[in-house]
């Protein structure tokens, strides 16, 4: 009975162990790819690694940095706005700039009011009282010499009867009264004759620098908004409120590095392709003029042709499109803008990277 029991337990092992080969044998049908992977569609194509951008007639996206540096108080525009050239984008804190413009424009103020009063020279009040004190001057002119004559006739009719201390006084007295009225009578030109000519224009030099300075802290103030510098679509603003942007952009929080406040494009209707073709790679392509390429989207079905735009006629270090900031590799290459014609129903952003193929020689 026992060896019944083991023969049949072996039996059911092996009949198990042959289902198992038999499940385990049977071969699934590949699953279709998700996308087909870029291929060289030319006889002799080079390929070339590339990332869409705005269309530019020269240069690639418009990068826009501050002037100024400050925190963000108010953000005027979003991605996706059409801006024309000179529209205000963000908003900079200026309190101490509008503090040091209003300071300016104080001082040209009192400048200029110094400069008024040069002019409106001589002030009628200050003629009066020197009217009046070449008269009290005159005046004490003629008692003097009223005293001295007196004294000067008594001593010569009685040469006993008026001292000589006495007439020495009274011609001194007289004397001073002399030059005191001729000190009036100047001073009286003075203030009659206005201001000097050389103060006027002292003061006219200080009231154009003040100006210029108001006018250069006007002009700061200015900055701090800031503006658009050419038609475009926004592509990105990577300030938030409150943020801290400078003339080196602001900083990013996720690469840690610093990234232009606004980026500026030319929109989604009008894209191009910058490919970057390896050095040893230039010498086949073909006359640039003839320039034929295609262009696959990574990971996706969407290819496009691509139309020849221009080259960037300088050879440069490679730089890498999965961090365009920091990272370089040793190979250089030769940058060849195309314009993309877009298949219909297919949409495309600035900044995808995608597969090129040139038809090469």
């Amino acid at each position: 009975m026992k060896r019944i029991i083991l023969f049949l337990l072996a039996f059911a092992g092996f009949a198990a162990g042959m289902f198992a080969a038999y499940v385990y044998g049977i071969q699934q049908p590949p699953q279709p790819p998700v996308f087909d992977p870029a291929s060289n569609p030319y006889a002799r194509g080079v390929y070339a690694n590339g990332i869409v951008e705005s269309e530019q007639n020269a240069g690639e996206n418009v990068n826009v940095y501050p002037e100024v540096s400050g925190p963000v108080v108010q953000i005027f525009v979003h991605e996706g706005q059409a801006v024309h050239a000179g529209d205000a984008l963000i908003a900079i804190d200026d309190t101490v700039q509008r503090a040091a413009s209003a300071q300016a424009a104080a001082q040209a103020d009192a400048a200029q009011a110094l400069l008024d009063e040069l002019r409106a020279q001589p002030r009628a009040e200050a003629l009066e009282v020197s009217r009046a004190q070449v008269g009290a001057a005159t005046a004490s002119l003629k008692m003097a010499q009223d005293q001295y004559e007196k004294q000067r006739r008594a001593f010569e009719i009685d040469p006993k009867a008026v001292s000589r201390d006495a007439m020495d006084n009274a011609q001194n007295a007289w004397k001073v009264a002399q030059a005191n009225l001729d000190v009036a009578a100047r001073q009286y030109r003075l203030i009659q004759a206005g201001a000097w000519t050389y103060d006027i224009r002292n003061q006219e030099k200080q009231v154009e620098a003040l100006r210029r300075a108001q006018a250069a802290a006007t002009a700061l103030l200015d900055k701090y908004a800031l503006r658009a510098t050419a038609d475009g679509v926004v592509l990105s603003i990577n300030a938030a409120r409150g943020a801290y942007v400078s003339p080196q952009g602001v900083y990013e929080t996720y690469t840690q590095g610093q990234a232009p406040v606004a980026v500026l494009g030319s929109g989604l209707q009008r894209l191009a392709v910058r490919c970057y073709v390896d050095q040893i790679l230039i010498h086949r392509l073909p006359d640039l003029h003839r320039l034929k390429a295609r262009m696959f989207v990574r990971g996706t079905r969407i290819e496009a042709p691509l139309e020849f735009m221009r080259v960037q006629p300088y050879v440069s270090p490679k730089i890498q499109l999965s961090d365009q900031r920091t990272e370089r590799v040793d190979v250089r290459v030769l940058p060849v803008i195309f314009r993309i014609a877009q298949p219909d129903g297919v949409r495309l952003y600035p900044g995808q990277m995608v597969d090129v193929y040139i038809a090469a020689e």
